[in-house]
């Protein structure tokens, strides 16, 4: 066990290990059906390890380094063996890498290749994260009798289709990731990852996008200019979806999601498919970001996925567990979302207001937009440098509209669906509506729960926008208030909005827009939670 492996386990404060005496098979060849073979590790306890269940991790970012020691030797040492396996077209694997394409008939062929594997052990766990979540979810509907269990996290069956959303083009996301899987395999690409960084951020303002890529990684990048160009029904996606399959799933299944992660809205959706299909499912859901560095999924794959690979009954505990933020404790619930919040209104107010009566009689309040300088991103559901943050600076930009409500005199809990309706104008026909929850505390520090984005095309009419806000259970504190912020973009997470209506992907044209958000009688604006009394 090297330094490195000490430092992770130490940070993942993870359960005592059973061995620390492994044995790693390196480049073993595991053949497709169309001739290719992909290569894969093989980690095990160096006795013993033929009668253990299989852990198969299929992942796009290589066998070894820090993948290796978050996730095979942790549970190489306690109780699995391990196969994590290169999919196609990289790091030796053969074929070519086609993002999310290959998945569903090389996993299954997997799976046929390692049951028969004498040392298989007879049964198998699939677990992963991201990509190595959507793998599994490509293959769920023909599961053999073999695998016992699933564990993805922060993951879901769709996957790239949540970037594509016709309501806010996500930009951000799939630049930093098609970045990284086109330079992943160069000389040196760890110790270059910060400077590979800086590319990425310089490329995000370049327009028009359809030439950042060769500004982030020196050339074209298909996925990348495949997420600026094809819409989600375009079809170079056919096949991508999963979500037909999700409900067919023959095996229990722990799922593992962060608040602020990308994925979480659909990870939610393939959740509640397995509740209403009546599959055992389980859910828990942490203040994490994609990027989080957590002992969750091992944890889960040895409480949980070694019990159903045993034939056992895993520990019981409620089908769904929160951290409900602004509380700061893990609370289980009966299913997502939870019954016992119905949907309460907060109306935007004249002069920064927010209450549940209804507004008076008030004019717009107004800003201006201007894409040549776009309203930033400031922590929230980001890839990295997301989660959580101060939203002082943000909320003293002109082009950001906020509405608060007096101090709570009685603690106020959100956990659910959000949404929110802005009735929207704009001096241009294409605007974009950005919509955040923030609580703020005593000391006037505002800080982001959730939000979301939607686009308009015809806002020169006032309309009301429809937002969807990313789920949360959140508790805002008496003494605290409740805030709902207006603007419209949250750049880079977002692709600002050029006013114009040409292609995000070769618009080069950036118009500013004035836009105005009505909140009176006839249009009255506001923020809707699944919430329990709320303070006037």
């Amino acid at each position: 066990m090297n330094l490195i492996s000490r430092l992770i386990e130490r940070r993942l404060e993870l359960p005592p290990p059973l061995t620390r005496d492994l044995a790693v098979r390196r480049d073993l060849r595991v053949p497709m059906r169309d001739g290719v073979e992909l290569l894969a590790d093989r980690w095990a306890p160096r006795a013993g390890g033929e009668a253990l269940p299989t852990a198969l991790i299929r992942c796009p970012y290589g066998r070894r380094g820090l993948l290796a020691q978050v996730l095979a030797r942790p549970l190489a040492e306690r109780g699995y063996q391990v196969l994590i396996q290169s999919t196609r077209g990289g790091f030796g694997s053969g074929g070519a890498f086609d993002p999310l394409r290959q998945e569903r008939e090389d996993g299954l062929a997997t799976l046929d290749w390692l049951i028969a594997q004498p040392w298989s052990g007879g049964s198998i766990v699939l677990v992963g994260m991201s990509y190595l979540g959507y793998v599994q979810w490509a293959v769920v509907d023909r599961l053999p009798p073999q695998v016992k269990a699933m564990i993805p996290q922060v993951s879901e069956s769709a996957l790239t289709l949540e970037f594509l959303r016709e309501d806010g083009l996500s930009l951000e996301t799939p630049f930093e990731w098609g970045a990284l899987i086109a330079v992943q395999e160069r000389r040196g690409a760890l110790l270059r990852r910060p400077f590979q960084t800086r590319r990425v951020r310089r490329a995000l303002s370049t327009l028009p996008l359809n030439r950042a890529d060769v500004v982030a990684v020196g050339r074209r990048s298909a996925y990348i200019q495949d997420v600026l160009a094809r819409p989600a029904g375009d079809p170079r996606w056919a096949g991508l979806d999963h979500r037909h399959r999700v409900a067919a799933t023959s095996v229990p299944v722990s799922s593992i999601a962060g608040w602020y992660d990308i994925f979480l809205p659909g990870q939610l959706r393939d959740f509640r498919a397995l509740q209403e299909a009546g599959r055992p499912a389980r859910l828990t859901v942490g203040p994490w970001t994609h990027a989080s560095f957590t002992n969750t999924a091992v944890i889960e794959a040895v409480e949980f996925g070694l019990a159903c690979a045993r034939g056992e009954r895993p520990p019981e505990r409620a089908p769904v567990r929160l951290y409900v933020t602004g509380e700061e404790t893990w609370r289980d619930f009966s299913s997502w979302p939870p019954d016992g919040y119905p949907e309460r209104r907060l109306h935007l107010q004249p002069d920064g207001g927010l209450s549940a009566a209804p507004p008076p009689g008030s004019e717009p309040d107004r800003y201006r937009y201007d894409p040549a300088d776009p309203t930033p991103a400031v922590g929230g559901v980001r890839m990295s440098g997301g989660g959580r943050a101060d939203n002082t600076a943000l909320e003293a930009r002109a082009d950001v509209l906020t509405y608060t409500t007096e101090v709570l005199d009685a603690d106020v809990e959100v956990v659910g669906e959000i949404g929110a309706e802005i009735w929207f104008r704009s001096s241009l026909a294409h605007a974009d509506v950005f919509v955040r929850l923030c609580d703020v505390g005593p000391d006037g520090r505002s800080v982001n729960v959730c939000d979301g984005l939607t686009t308009l095309s015809s806002a020169t009419t006032l309309t009301r926008a429809g937002v969807r806000l990313w789920p949360a259970a959140h508790r805002f504190r008496r003494g605290h208030r409740i805030r709902v912020q207006v603007s419209s973009g949250a750049f880079p997470r977002y692709a600002c909005n050029p006013g114009t209506g040409e292609p995000h992907a070769t618009a080069t044209t950036l118009r500013a827009a004035d836009q105005a958000v009505h909140h009176d009688p006839g249009h009255p604006s506001a923020v809707i939670l699944p919430a329990g009394d709320i303070a006037p």
